[in-house]
């Protein structure tokens, strides 16, 4: 390795490597705040009058909404984002590597429409700031073309909704749970599946309700018989124990109960609520993990430059033969920021 990194003829033909990782990776802290969208061409295997497909991702939960489209206007790319923007709320950054100009377009549609709304455009980066949402497409894509085949259907549109609940209910292994979780806080349900009951035997409410009570502990009857004899005993041997004192007891009884459901009912609400704020807090800690060993990786293999180093220039395809080097070898004379200055003599043989 150390004689082909010193060989000038080895480091003139040799490929060099593009940069693949972003300089800052995207972190988005808050839901709703950077949303990714993406166009998916199917025009090869349109379904009747549907030929694009609308995906649209939340940065940090990576739940992922889909629609089918008959075109890629801006008006039609706006109606669908309004319709999804009035469930979950309008982000603060919307994110497209599909051109500055037809997302702004979209954007002036969507204002026009939703009257009050504020979304500005993300800067432009490199198309490798969109992975997050293009490794989201090929796995839809997966799940699609596997439910067409196992189906032998080749009507995508109707399956689409299927096929974003197959993806939200998936395990990411960049926010350490399933999107559906970061988004809701909770397991997605599937209806009596994903209970314990015997689904066989269930096929009307009255039948579920009779099961619910089979499974339900059964109250002791030993202890309510002494405990209605202890009351019959102590309402007889005392003369002022009267009806409305009854009344008024069974009013305390029932108001009690009442609270006490009311208070498992707050229970249950605080416990979702920390759970998903911890669900998201988890996902953010799992995309800082990851854009920390993006950072990494990418300062292993590309090293910043320093004054003096050899190093590897590209010739364009058009400004060389057949025949010629791929790169020419350089000095860095300055580094000034980003902006690298190098020094290079082209000898021409012929």
């Amino acid at each position: 390795m150390l004689f082909l990194s010193l060989c000038v003829q080895c480091q003139t033909k040799q490929k060099v490597p593009k940069k693949g990782i972003v300089i800052k990776p995207i972190i988005s802290r808050e839901l709703n705040f950077r949303c990714q969208v993406d166009l998916v061409d199917m025009q090869t295997c349109k379904d009747g009058e549907f030929k694009f497909i609308l995906n649209y991702q939340d940065h940090l939960p990576k739940c992922i909404q889909l629609r089918p489209l008959e075109s890629k206007t801006a008006e039609e790319v706006a109606r669908d984002l309004l319709n999804i923007f009035l469930i979950f709320g309008a982000p603060n950054i919307l994110h497209s590597d599909n051109g500055r100009e037809f997302v702004n377009k979209v954007i002036s549609e969507l204002c026009s429409m939703w009257d009050g709304v504020k979304i500005v455009h993300g800067k432009p980066c490199r198309s490798q700031t969109q992975g997050s949402i293009e490794r989201a497409n090929q796995d839809f894509q997966n799940i699609l073309r596997a439910m067409m085949e196992d189906n032998d259907t080749t009507k995508w549109s109707e399956a689409l909704p299927f096929v974003q609940f197959a993806k939200n209910t998936t395990y990411h292994q960049g926010i350490k749970q399933t999107p559906y979780e970061a988004m809701f806080g909770t397991k997605a349900q599937r209806g009596l599946s994903t209970s314990s009951l015997p689904l066989e035997k269930i096929a009307t409410e009255e039948e579920l309700e009779q099961i619910l009570q089979s499974i339900t502990p059964q109250i002791d009857l030993e202890n309510k018989g002494s405990d209605d004899n202890e009351v019959e005993e102590e309402s007889n041997g005392k003369s002022y124990y009267n009806l409305d004192s009854q009344a008024n007891n069974d009013e305390d009884n029932l108001s009690e109960k009442s609270d006490d459901k009311n208070q498992n009912e707050l229970l249950n609400i605080n416990e979702r609520k920390e759970n998903t704020i911890k669900n998201r807090a988890l996902a953010l800690n799992g995309l800082q993990t990851r854009a920390s060993v993006m950072l990494r990786s990418s300062n292993q293999k590309f090293p910043p430059a320093r004054v003096g180093d050899t190093v590897r220039v590209r010739v364009p395809d058009i400004d060389r033969g057949r025949m010629d080097y791929q790169n020419i070898l350089a000095v860095v004379m300055d580094v000034d920021n980003d902006l690298v200055i190098v020094y290079c003599v082209v000898i021409n043989k012929t």
